[in-house]
C-alpha cells in the first residue's frame, strides 16, 4: 500500500483556503498513485475551539462532501479530521472515505485535550473504530490521544496501521516524534503521525509528520513547513515481527486490568 502524508497549513477556520491546499495535495497524491491519504487533524478549521460556527452535522456536511469529491475523483482513500456539531456537545472526528465515497471509518477522539480547553467545546468518544484499506486493517486516532498507551494496545491486536492525526504545537515537538516511535515498536505496527504546520489559533505547529515502521525506523517524514511524501509499507512486515519477536503473546492483560480495579479498604 502507498501512503500519502499530506502535511499542510490550513490557516485558522477559513475552510475555503484549507479546501484549495487540501485539493493540490490531493492531484499530487494522485500523481504518485497514492492509495491512502492523510491529512492532519481538524483538517480544514485548524485547531478551533468554536465547534458552535466552526462545527457541520455528518448528514449535512459541507468538508464531507468536499472529501467524497475528491476520493470519488481521484481514486483514492483519503483520512482528514473535522469538528461533528451534535446535542449536547460537539466532537472532535477523523474521518476516512474510501474511493466509492464510502465512509469506512468515523472516529470520536476519545481523549479531548482539557489543557487546551477542547474538553469546554467537545465531549470524548466512548469507541473505537477500525476499517480496512487495500486490505490492510487500520485505526485512527487524533492527537491527544498519542499519550494513552493503553487504546494502542486495544487496536493493534487486529490493526496493522495505525493514524494519529494531529495538531501539535512546537513546544511539545520532543513528545510527538518519541510518542510515535513508541506506540509502533511496543505495539509492533505501522504508525502513520500526520501533523499541521504553520500558525493557528495563536499556537505555532511543528509538523514533523512521519511513517514509522513496526521496528521503530522512521520509513518517511516531512520535517517542517507544508509538505507531501509517500511511502510504501508492506503490511506483512509486521505480521513476521510478531512471530519473530512474540511480544504480544507474552502480555499479561488480565493483569493489567487488575491494576485498576479499586481496592477495598
Amino acid at each position: 500500500m502507498r501512503i500519502g502524508i499530506g502535511q499542510i497549513d490550513m490557516g485558522f477556520e477559513e475552510k475555503e483556503k484549507a479546501m484549495a491546499v487540501c485539493h493540490q495535495t490531493v492531484l499530487e497524491a494522485k500523481a504518485a498513485e497514492v492509495d491512502f491519504l492523510i491529512f492532519p487533524e481538524m483538517t480544514l478549521t485548524g485547531f478551533t475551539m468554536s465547534p458552535e460556527t466552526q462545527g457541520e452535522t455528518e448528514e449535512n456536511s459541507p468538508t464531507i462532501a468536499f472529501f467524497r469529491q475528491e476520493a470519488t475523483t481521484y481514486d483514492m482513500t483519503i483520512g482528514f479530521g473535522m469538528a461533528v456539531a451534535k446535542e449536547p456537545s460537539a466532537e472532535n472526528h477523523c474521518i476516512i472515505i474510501d474511493p466509492k465515497g464510502n465512509i469506512i471509518a468515523d472516529y470520536a477522539k476519545i481523549h479531548p485535550f482539557s489543557l487546551g480547553t477542547e474538553t469546554q467545546h467537545y465531549s470524548g468518544g466512548c469507541h473505537m473504530t477500525s476499517c480496512k484499506v487495500c486490505g490492510v486493517p487500520v485505526t485512527p486516532f487524533i492527537c491527544y490521544d498519542l499519550r494513552f498507551p493503553e487504546v494502542f494496545q486495544a487496536a493493534s491486536k487486529e490493526s496493522k496501521l495505525i493514524t494519529v492525526i494531529a495538531n501539535w504545537p512546537t513546544p511539545r515537538r520532543a513528545h510527538w516524534i518519541t510518542l510515535l516511535q513508541a506506540r509502533a515498536i511496543e505495539n509492533q505496527c505501522f504508525i502513520v503521525g500526520v501533523n499541521r504546520t504553520g500558525k493557528g489559533g495563536g499556537l505555532h505547529y511543528c509538523g514533523d509528520s512521519m511513517v514509522i515502521s513496526p521496528y521503530g525506523e522512521v520509513l518517511a517524514r516531512v520535517a517542517s513547513g507544508s509538505g507531501f511524501t509517500t511511502v510504501d509499507i508492506d503490511v506483512s512486515e509486521a505480521d513476521r515481527y510478531r512471530k519473530e519477536f512474540p511480544l504480544k503473546s507474552d502480555r499479561k492483560p488480565n493483569f493489567y486490568q487488575r491494576l485498576y480495579a479499586p481496592k477495598n479498604i
